[in-house]
């Protein structure tokens, strides 16, 4: 055994970051360098209750325990020692949703995640007051509709925050948030690193009306930019992540950050003119920007990078849990034939075949829209599966249908970028579960987006190693040192990486499928309407 890993685990010269995903919680340990010396998982799944995307908190404990149990698991196996203590921790999760608590840290109202789409009334009126896009998944979107809904909760309201912002509060005691993660609850403005007063005195004076005790400084997370130290974990905090016992307190604990802002670190995409994709329940691309955009689109979020840089935000809700839905079906039709097999197989099947499928999918259509979608306007979801009466159905332009379903409203948000906005998008890193299959997702992304598309060795790491990354920045960091100067001296001098460009044959057939897409959006409206 490597003796100076031994140390590492033992002594503490490490980071480790735990992200609660759509369908997984992660946890990944890096030693100073940035390498993985162990990692665990948990999976879990949304629920939808009353109409509502919702987590139940208790599931959120289970999952962090199981998920660093699996990990303390994976380290005793491979180093024979017990993990008793690390150096710094970080956590992420998903951004934006709805969690209210009152004075007694009661839960006021239902968990209400991103994927929600039941917020259409206030993030207009918001999106029109503020002059700022509001989308419907960002806290104030949902915090600005109980109000309109005139829900008994609101006036109860003492701490409002995300998944990322609870784990952490109850962990440290401390109410606070990370930039990136703050810039999915409230506008930011960038030259102070804070949410805009402006717009804070403006959501204000339009509540005024209600009489509510607390105004909206009062129960929003303090925002800590990259770097700053945001408590230590306390002797409950340290039971909560692993009931055993050994894990010791008094762990640093770095901002608790959004996967958007972990992303972008996991993938080095911090400083300006730098882009990434993240692909997995959701997908969605991060560019930073050079400069503002010339107005408000209600398809592109304006968020922050960990450091505050203005970051545009293509979003959409659906990526790749229709694709996990047809690989079921296909395992359980093998299982049926009486072959063994594993859904990662069947998984791969779907990736490696979609590249021997024609260019444009042989006249096949798909949308994967298991919950709504603004970007094509869409409240509900109906997953549909399509082709022309004359269509090449085979398997590879099956699964190639399904890949690219997974990206089509992904492209519709980065035409505005592109196309109207003229923002120039030279490449981008692409990580998460999309990408795991080498080459596949690179390739078909790469010709959807006319642009190539970088992976990293890590990428499979993801959002947990991103975050680890920032917990390691925050105590390795030299004096004023910068975010994305640290990357790139400590982290990534050396990083393995494969980049693809566009194929003219990939762009055109492409091209051709979203035509047919475009067309079809009505029959998938219809469906929504109809199908109840």
């Amino acid at each position: 055994m490597n003796t100076t890993i031994k140390e590492s685990v033992q002594k503490g010269k490490n980071s480790l970051g735990i992200e609660l995903g759509s369908t997984r919680i992660k946890s990944v340990l890096i030693d100073e360098t940035g390498a993985v010396l162990a990692s665990g998982s948990y999976t879990w799944e949304n629920q939808l209750q009353q109409g509502v995307w919702t987590y139940q908190l208790d599931d959120v404990w289970v999952g962090i325990q199981e998920s660093y149990r699996n990990l303390c698991k994976s380290i005793r196996e491979q180093y024979k020692i017990e993990l008793t203590t690390v150096g710094v921790i970080g956590f992420s999760a998903m951004m934006h949703g709805y969690l209210a608590f009152d004075k007694n840290e009661n839960q006021v109202a239902q968990f209400r995640t991103w994927r929600n789409t039941i917020t259409g009334e206030a993030a207009e009126k918001l999106t029109d007051e503020f002059s700022f896009n509001i989308p419907q998944r960002w806290s104030i979107a949902h915090l600005y509709q109980a109000i309109i809904n005139d829900e008994e909760h609101v006036k109860d309201i003492a701490f409002l925050t995300t998944l990322a912002g609870y784990v952490h509060w109850k962990l440290t005691g401390k109410r606070v948030l990370g930039i990136g993660d703050a810039s999915g609850m409230f506008p930011i403005n960038s030259s102070t690193n804070n949410y805009d007063a402006d717009m804070m005195n403006c959501f204000n004076a339009l509540i005024s009306g209600q009489n509510f005790s607390w105004k909206l400084a009062d129960i929003l997370p303090e925002i800590l930019g990259a770097g700053e130290k945001a408590g230590n974990l306390t002797d409950t905090g340290a039971l909560l992540i692993d009931p055993t016992g050994r894990l010791m307190s008094g762990i640093p604990l770095c901002p608790p950050e959004g996967d958007a802002g972990t992303g972008m670190v996991a993938t080095n995409s911090v400083a300006a003119g730098t882009g990434n994709i993240s692909a997995g329940t959701s997908i969605f691309a991060m560019i930073v920007l050079e400069k503002s955009l010339s107005q408000v689109h209600e398809e592109i979020d304006m968020v922050t990078t960990p450091s505050g840089f203005p970051v545009a935000m293509v979003h959409c809700n659906n990526c790749s849990s229709d694709i996990d839905a047809w690989a079921q079906v296909l395992l359980e039709s093998y299982e049926a034939l009486g072959f063994k097999t594993s859904i990662g197989k069947v998984l791969d099947s779907i990736y490696f075949q979609a590249l021997e499928g024609d260019a444009d999918c042989g006249g096949l259509l798909s949308y994967n829209y298991l919950s709504g979608e603004t970007i094509t306007n869409m409240n509900e979801g109906r997953p549909l599966f399509a082709r022309m009466p004359d269509a090449k159905f085979t398997f590879a332009n099956f699964a190639r249908a399904q890949l690219y379903a997974a990206i089509a409203t992904l492209k519709l948000g980065m035409n505005i970028l592109t196309d109207e906005e003229k923002v120039h998008v030279t490449s981008l890193q692409g990580h998460g579960g999309y990408f795991k299959a080498k080459g596949v997702g690179q390739k078909l992304m790469a010709g959807a987006l006319r642009v190539p598309v970088t992976v990293m060795e890590t990428a499979g790491e993801g959002g947990p190693w991103g975050m680890a990354l920032l917990a390691l920045y925050m105590k390795y960091k030299a004096e004023d040192e910068s975010l994305e100067n640290f990357l790139n001296n400590h982290i990534f001098t050396s990083s393995n990486t494969t980049t693809v460009q566009p194929d003219k044959t990939d762009i055109k057939g492409f091209e051709t499928y979203m035509e047919l897409y475009v067309k079809g959006l009505d029959v998938e409206d219809s469906a929504i309407r109809n199908m109840r």
